[in-house]
């Protein structure tokens, strides 16, 4: 049996801010008068019932996309944007105060993705229940009536977010087969928001992680970048171990699963999965510095080694694990930004590390942030989340090191732009001087000039002292 309710949902969308109490406002009198059904639902009307004002505001109906594109036109001063019609969504832009929101009206439908399928097949429904009864987790299948008031929750998703669970609507399986995506939805929603998952669901999950490969990497990077910057991103991560997720979507990572999964004994200084945890946990929630967390120690299960005198150590595990990071990010079809960004992260974050403010001079200081480029604050964020130790002392003194080495940075760039430490000559010029064709001689050239200039022994815009530096130095190559 349905279960409707009449007596609060006005009451909840009373609580959205005022912009979009006046959107919802519009749109529930438009598709009103148009006689068509329009409900929020899904993640919004979840988070109302969590106290907490949505971001983004999500809505189903009855009007076919045709229909929706008719009447979204129909309100004075909207635009119509292409979201995915054949999927049944119409995006609309509509005018709120002094700024214009974009909503997203979805026909009633279910999606279904056939074996070895990337994309869904799309029914269309004809009522909220059935709409509902296809989404993934009861804390999402409940819906308001913008006209009405009236909560449509036929899966006791409120009951669920009374105690905190995630649960598969109906069949878990079915419900992760029709769209496997949705497994990692659920790890992010753990992530975002704290819950556990209910026994049924999570053994189902189990079941179907091998079903993932039929999604784009696109959406799986999406998702896994979702659930990294979550509130409780460790929680998230211990799920796509738990489940056999995590090497599902990043198969790169099975040598740091394998020692997620083993059992504490010999040669295990530490343990590295519950480390890597608790840095993403700790370091700030912006994309690519949760994914160089995730991905710092990452290659240390394959570089460990242990000497005579039974010490474990991880040679170049940093170089290992930036040409790691690189393949794992290019897999899944990442932005070419983030893969060069987190990947010198990874190659860079012991670095900071090891700063002292009585022996590092500023030239040092100069270096590390000229290789760092424009990862450098991301990497000191980095490198202060770095420090697990359970000893209050040794926290005590990374957080000072790593403040001191931010002070160290900020007088320096105060005194000079660290980006005019860069050599006199370019690599045209050279190749005028010497009359050469490009290659490794120029690079050779350059970096030794700026290096020259950092430890100021060359003023960076000595043109000519570096003409005869380079033509001393082109009799050794």
């Amino acid at each position: 049996m349905t279960h409707r309710f009449t007596t609060d949902g006005k009451l909840l969308l009373d609580q959205l801010n005022p912009d979009q109490k006046v959107l919802v406002d519009r749109l529930a009198e438009a598709f009103a008068a148009a006689g068509k059904d329009l409900y929020l639902v899904g993640g919004p009307v979840r988070d109302l019932l969590l106290g907490t004002t949505p971001a983004d505001l999500d809505f189903t109906t009855n009007a076919l996309p045709a229909e929706t594109r008719v009447i979204g036109e129909a309100i004075p001063g909207t635009s119509i944007y292409d979201v995915g019609e054949q999927f049944g969504t119409i995006g609309i832009v509509l005018p709120s105060g002094d700024t214009a929101v974009p909503v997203e009206i979805t026909t009633y439908r279910s999606e279904h993705y056939l074996p070895g399928d990337r994309h869904p097949e799309v029914q269309f429904g004809e009522s909220i229940d059935i709409d509902l009864s296809r989404r993934d987790v009861t804390v999402n299948a409940i819906a308001i009536n913008v006209a009405t008031g009236e909560i449509v929750d036929p899966f006791y998703g409120r009951a669920d977010i009374e105690i905190a669970t995630l649960r598969a609507v109906g069949d878990a399986d079915d419900r992760f087969m029709e769209d496997p995506l949705r497994l990692l939805r659920v790890a992010r929603f753990v992530s975002q928001l704290g819950f556990t998952i209910d026994p049924a669901t999570f053994n189902a999950m189990i079941r179907q992680a091998p079903h993932l490969e039929h999604i784009s990497k696109e959406r799986i990077y999406g998702e896994l970048t979702r659930l990294l910057v979550g509130r409780y991103p460790d929680e998230g991560l211990q799920v796509l171990i738990d489940t056999g997720l995590l090497t599902e979507a990043m198969p790169e990572l099975k040598p740091l699963a394998a020692e997620a999964m083993s059992t504490p004994g010999v040669h295990r200084e530490k343990d590295l999965w519950e480390h890597t945890k608790r840095v993403v946990a700790q370091s700030v929630p912006r994309n690519t510095v949760r994914w160089a967390a995730l991905l710092h120690d990452a290659a240390k299960p394959m570089t460990r080694s242990v000497d005579e005198r039974g010490e474990v150590h991880f040679f170049g595990h940093e170089l290992a694990g930036s040409r790691l990071a690189g393949r794992l990010l290019r897999n899944l079809k990442a932005d070419k930004r983030t893969e060069k960004h987190v990947s010198l992260m990874v190659e860079l974050h012991q670095r900071p590390s090891v700063y002292d403010a009585e022996t590092w001079t500023d030239s040092a200081v100069r270096r590390l942030a000229l290789e760092a480029g424009d990862t450098l604050h991301d990497l000191i964020d980095l490198s202060a989340a770095d420090v697990t130790s359970g000893k209050a002392h040794k926290q005590r003194m990374a957080r000072q090191r790593v403040e001191q080495l931010r002070a160290h940075i900020t007088r320096l760039e105060e005194q000079q732009a660290l980006s005019e430490f860069q050599s006199p000559i370019d690599g045209n010029e050279l190749m005028t001087m010497f009359d050469r064709p490009p290659g490794r001689w120029i690079a050779t050239i350059k970096d030794h000039l700026r290096e020259l200039v950092i430890d100021g022994e060359l003023a960076p815009d000595d043109v000519d002292r570096a003409r005869e530096i380079a033509r001393e130095m082109m009799d050794t190559l």
